[in-house]
């Protein structure tokens, strides 16, 4: 299964554990309600995500005085992937690291830090804009918008049926408007949010695996690319960066790594397997040319 169709089976899958949470934790018009929430509370978030993120991350958009190369750069790789030109920024980081962000194609950013920009070469630093480039070409801030709607209600109902059950509130197991009873409460409050957090961080890690076959592409070298992510990867083991855990998910490999959070509850899928894939990339378009 390609990582396309995993993303669209994970939100059907989301989609029908908020039904059944909504259901057995709140009834119908708990779970109306708490989709009215959710859907209100990350409207905003969408629409203003670009700002919120680049606020967070202190990083501040640059002119193609201040970085002519970096603009250069992302302006030939915005042309290969058809997309118009994001907004760049830099990060005051010594640690090598990069995300993007906005709402659409048109409405886009590029962060990279400091430390990436004296860190790689040329062609790595053209692997990981075309990365972030593969973000926004593939639209994965809408995706990632409507998992955390639908992770946000079902992590809503749950708080509701807590409060219910402290008050007192909580539904018999013969109420007729579709609740589950207090055990069946219980449990959901306790199992339903695991699962959806578990389901959007598995959507997540779909979309880098998607985003580095895009990117690989766009930059036309994916062994560069392999090769940014290791020494990345290990840059960031030594020497973790400090970020807001809210935006760790978006940078190109994880942050806050140090090998204490469980590859199940991770945003970013094993950088091994990512290298993997991309050097089984290289070596079939080595054997498509030696093949012509």
């Amino acid at each position: 299964m390609n990582n396309i169709a995993k993303t669209f089976l994970l939100m059907a899958v989301l989609t029908a554990l908020f039904m059944v949470a909504g259901q057995a934790m709140g009834g119908r018009s708990g779970m109306m309600l708490a989709l009215f929430m959710a859907l209100a509370m990350n409207f905003f978030a969408y629409w203003f995500s670009d700002k919120m993120a680049l606020a967070m991350s202190r990083a501040r958009e640059v002119s193609p005085q201040e970085a002519p190369e970096l603009h250069a750069m992302v302006t030939t790789l915005s042309n290969r992937a058809h997309l118009p030109k994001p907004r760049v920024y830099i990060i005051d980081q010594p640690t090598p690291n990069a995300f993007a962000t906005g709402r659409n194609p048109h409405h886009a950013a590029v962060a990279v830090t400091v430390g990436l920009l004296h860190l790689l070469s040329r062609d790595e630093l053209e692997g990981v804009i075309a990365h972030e480039l593969a973000h926004i070409k593939n639209r994965d801030i809408l995706i990632s918008s409507i998992a955390a709607v639908m992770a946000g209600a079902i992590s809503y109902l749950a708080t509701m049926t807590q409060w219910a059950i402290i008050f007192g509130m909580g539904r018999g197991d013969d109420d007729n408007d579709g609740g589950a009873g207090l055990v069946g409460s219980i449990v959901m409050m306790i199992v339903a949010p695991i699962a959806a957090a578990m389901i959007q961080m598995a959507i997540s890690r779909s979309r880098e695996y998607l985003a580095d076959t895009t990117g690989a592409r766009i930059c036309g070298h994916p062994h560069s690319l392999a090769t940014a992510l290791q020494r990345l990867e290990e840059y960031n083991h030594r020497r973790p960066m400090p970020v807001n855990p809210a935006t760790a998910q978006m940078y190109i490999v994880n942050p806050l790594t140090a090998g204490s959070m469980a590859n199940l509850f991770s945003t970013h899928p094993p950088i091994r397997e990512r290298i993997r894939r991309l050097r089984s990339l290289t070596a079939s378009a080595n054997r498509q040319e030696a093949n012509i």
